[in-house]
């Protein structure tokens, strides 16, 4: 029970930190790029190699904090399902090369930013 808690409240602080960063992002940029799913979907990739070295290799914290950080803060904060939207749109509006290279450099830089926060934690 102590698990759901902790991922629920994670999940709500995660929920409510991309609506705050993509209110943020809202009119930064040109207004067909998803700055904010771009945002927080590189961010969170870079956090999730933080956490996983933190508290699985290094113990540095309780695994409990797996729950509220990975499961639940990052889980809610990272978003799939809205990029893929994003890029499903982007196509049908006729918006190829823009789709092409929001996923690309999504998927690219989450990698890279995962393996980055992975080797400079270790």
């Amino acid at each position: 029970m102590l698990q759901l808690l902790l991922i629920a409240l994670g999940g709500a602080a995660g929920a409510l930190s991309r609506y705050g960063v993509g209110q943020f992002a809202r009119g930064l940029v040109y207004h067909h790029w998803p700055l904010g799913t771009f945002l927080v979907n590189i961010t969170g990739s870079f956090l999730i190699g933080l956490a996983f070295v933190t508290i699985t290799e290094k113990a540095a914290i309780h695994s409990d904090w797996r729950y509220v950080l990975i499961v639940g803060f990052l889980g809610a904060f990272t978003t799939f399902s809205t990029f893929s939207l994003e890029t499903v749109t982007m196509l049908e509006a006729g918006r190829i090369g823009l789709a092409m290279s929001y996923a690309l450099s999504s998927v690219g830089l989450c990698l890279l930013g995962c393996w980055l926060a992975i080797v400079i934690s270790r």
